[in-house]
């Protein structure tokens, strides 16, 4: 359970509330964690970072000492605070020796199968040359109002690990882990050592905390122990100050709440699985009886479409399923309820006779 002598690669989560220090960037913490990865790399362990930290410092540099929440500011902030950030790591991590690179994403990269295919590559290679990536939401872009946001990094490095096919996340926070109460308020509260599934009671346990410029609390850290389960990674959740936190963990003292992972899923699943909708196909209930039982989905069982989307778009099925749609929006709403045998006299020859296969379909 804890035992992670075999670990190959790990994702570590900083999150702002732990690189925040008199409303500025705590150098000292960044010297400790590039000094813990560089002993986890002695180990032979690949190391992954993603951290939060961009907006704040740009914030800081601005003068700005209260939450910045214009979308704009929040854009101009992280543009003028990333490469700060980066020039902190790169100083920490050059004191050992270790090359360090800038990987910034939106949401685009990692629903276009071929950005995706190609980041992962991008990522193998630098692992393969000893370079420890740094990986960022390009939060100069990307915005929830225009659909590429992650939303919150926690989201993210869950992503990370799962694309990575990372043995182990590690998400470091201000709180040693989840616990069944709110340890500030109810002296009661327990610290949850292992989540073995994570349920609508476990989801119970998380409050709503998050620091001035952070975005996550503690239900966006389940989301992720989520979502790097259906990869096969745990997840553990620990308090990201404590002394030597990383190599405790894997020494495996039980620091922290550890999430077991659920059943493994292959990569293209979940990248159908965790991928932005772009549309929306409606089914009737046999439609959907037919999809359970691993058919294909047909022409004859769709009522209506929503959005716009192209031919290997991933999109949502009555909410329930993912699916990458084997034909554009247009060419769907010209199909409805017709037969498969029409498709060919509709859309002319040389088309495929279903929307989307089985192995092309994940349920939520």
């Amino acid at each position: 359970m804890r035992n992670f002598k075999d670990l190959k690669r790990l994702v570590i989560k900083i999150g702002t509330n732990l690189l925040a220090k008199d409303h500025s960037i705590d150098i000292q913490y960044i010297e400790s964690i590039s000094s813990q990865v560089s002993e986890v790399r002695n180990r032979g362990v690949q190391v992954l970072l993603v951290s939060s930290g961009a907006i704040g410092m740009g914030a800081s540099h601005l003068g700005l000492h209260s939450g910045v929440t214009d979308i704009k500011m929040r854009q101009a902030c992280a543009a003028i605070g990333q490469p700060l950030l980066m020039h902190r790591y790169s100083e920490a991590f050059g004191r050992y020796s270790i090359p360090i690179a800038q990987v910034l994403l939106t949401r685009e990269v990692l629903n276009n199968r071929k950005s995706f295919l190609n980041l992962k590559n991008s990522i193998e290679t630098l692992l393969s040359l000893g370079v420890i990536p740094i990986i960022n939401e390009n939060d100069s872009v990307s915005t929830a109002e225009i659909g590429n946001a992650f939303g919150d990094n926690d989201t993210l490095s869950a992503l990370v690990a799962s694309k990575a096919d990372a043995g182990l996340l590690v998400i470091l926070t201000d709180i040693d882990g989840l616990y069944n109460g709110d340890p500030r308020k109810d002296p009661s509260a327990r610290l949850i050592k292992t989540v073995e599934e994570v349920t609508e009671e476990t989801f119970s346990f998380a409050g709503s905390a998050g620091s001035t410029f952070s975005t996550g609390g503690m239900r966006t850290k389940l989301n992720a122990a989520v979502i790097a389960g259906t990869a096969g990674c745990r997840t553990i959740i620990a308090h990201g100050k404590k002394e030597n936190i990383i190599g405790r963990i894997l020494d495996g003292e039980e620091e922290g709440t550890i999430f077991l992972p659920g059943e493994r899923i292959s990569a293209r699943a979940r990248w159908i699985l965790n991928s932005t909708p772009k549309g929306t196909i409606n089914v009737d209930k046999g439609a959907v009886e037919a999809l359970r039982s691993r058919k294909s989905l047909l022409p004859s069982g769709i009522v209506s479409v929503e959005g716009v989307f192209d031919s290997g778009d991933v999109v949502s099925i009555n909410g329930i399923a993912h699916a990458v749609s084997g034909f554009t929006s247009t060419e769907i709403e010209n199909l409805v309820g017709k037969h498969s045998k029409e498709i060919e006299r509709i859309l002319g020859s040389g088309r495929r006779d279903v929307v989307a296969r089985p192995e092309d379909i994940v349920f939520l």
